[in-house]
């Protein structure tokens, strides 16, 4: 019974296991190639996943820039992505929900000023997600809860070339 309470502690402090997520054209808390921004091709970059826990069924990915002036801006929002150790450049992913560009698609890096961060947020789930593709990050998020059994991180910068 003790066992059992320490387990249960356990998975209440630490619900889901650190995935990590790197990138080829980039490093963690390093500029975005342009390639992979509005100024250049436009491209998802390729990105490289460890650590799926077995449970995992399908990935989730949201890539958003908190810096943007009047709130968090959506560059791009996908679910249901087969579960993978490599996402390919130029890569589109399961099903595609809306940014806010108003597509469904990936949307680079294009601040309207300055030095913007971009988190590329990586979820592994325990089930696919029933959701229309007209689905925003915050109908992702809610349709996650209590799916998540993954979690990690990439950060990025970029700053437009003037």
């Amino acid at each position: 019974m003790e066992e059992q309470k320490k387990q249960e502690s356990s998975v209440l402090r630490d619900p889901w296991k650190a995935l990590t997520i790197t990138s080829d054209a980039f490093k963690q808390f390093d500029a975005i190639p342009r390639k992979f921004t509005c100024e250049g091709e436009n491209i998802m970059p390729p990105l490289t996943i460890e650590e799926i826990p077995e449970e995992a069924k399908s990935l989730a990915l949201i890539i958003d820039d908190p810096d943007a002036p009047s709130k968090t801006f959506v560059h791009y929002v996908a679910w249901n992505i087969p579960l993978t150790s490599h996402i390919p450049e130029g890569a589109s992913l399961g099903t595609e929900g809306a940014n806010d560009f108003s597509k469904h698609a990936y949307g680079g890096p294009c601040p309207p000023s300055g030095k913007h961060r971009y988190f590329f947020k990586l979820y592994a789930l325990n089930d696919l997600l029933q959701i229309p593709p007209s689905s925003t990050k915050q109908d992702l998020e809610m349709a996650m809860n209590n799916h998540i059994v993954g979690f990690g991180e990439l950060m990025g910068v970029y700053e437009k070339k003037r």
